[in-house]
């Protein structure tokens, strides 16, 4: 049953690092069409304290050959199916940038109704709430034609010129996150009727970045609520100066939230 557990852990999630004794957990979730490397990196970043799951989604990485998710419910089934029994261990934490805050959401969502369980803090990062009126009438992308949505990746910024002039990398690329679009696109998720959380909830955003409603965010949880914007566009986290900026504020937080936990 271990090693189940485990094959079925190491499939979904990469994690550079493992810490045993460490005091919490930290779940990454990829943005759109993205993959588990950036965060899993964090792993060999961050103290001691803090080990570093980033998921990975299928149809890249080491997971190519498996066609892409259809829907939300896939992905948090198939996160909380894989995790559970670790989740229920020690504190952990949630991140997830654009894709992956609603992810990171939807996953939340399900651990408190069906499990309930909480994570210590939410980390969502440069979306609109899933909820709100300006992501719900926010245009589908998914369904442009590739020139098109190259065009609409060209004008958001963070994706190196050299992957957008490489026909061969582009044909590897756009597939992964054209899918992980279209789950958000049809991901419905209703206004809510109370707040589903009480720990601390922070969004992060770069100045640059076109509006997001951040603020909406707040609906989620009856605790702390921040807002912290940072230089840059869509991609501003990938910045090293950000990078270290994010990475501190989590260590603080995930820190102090393991002492209020005990």
């Amino acid at each position: 049953m271990v090693l189940q557990t485990t094959k079925r852990m190491e499939k979904v999630i990469n994690c550079f690092k493992r810490r045993p004794d460490a005091v919490a957990r930290l779940i990454c979730f990829p943005w759109a069409g993205g993959g588990s490397i950036h965060y899993a990196r964090w792993g060999n970043v961050l103290s001691s304290s803090i080990e570093v799951f980033a998921v990975k989604l299928p149809g890249r990485e080491s997971r190519a050959k498996e066609p892409f998710f259809q829907n939300m419910q896939q992905i948090v089934d198939e996160v909380v199916g894989a995790l559970l029994p670790l989740l229920k261990e020690k504190p952990f934490a949630l991140f997830g940038h654009s894709f992956g805050a609603f992810t990171s959401f939807a996953v939340a969502d399900a651990l408190k109704k069906v499990h309930n369980l909480e994570p210590v803090h939410v980390f969502l990062s440069g979306a609109s709430a899933p909820y709100s009126e300006m992501r719900i009438n926010a245009p589908n992308r998914s369904s442009l034609t590739d020139d098109d949505f190259l065009k609409w990746m060209t004008s958001i910024g963070g994706t190196p010129p050299e992957l957008l002039a490489n026909p061969e990398v582009l044909k590897l690329f756009l597939p992964a996150l054209k899918a992980d679009l279209h789950v958000v696109e049809n991901y419905k998720c209703n206004k809510l009727d109370s707040p589903f959380l009480s720990c601390p909830v922070t969004c992060l955003d770069g100045k640059d970045d076109i509006p997001h409603d951040l603020q909406a965010w707040k609906e989620i949880t009856t605790g702390d609520f921040t807002v912290r914007m940072l230089d840059g566009s869509h991609f501003y986290l990938k910045d090293s100066g950000n990078e270290k900026i994010i990475l501190d504020y989590v260590t603080k937080h995930l820190e102090t939230a393991e002492m209020d936990y005990l």
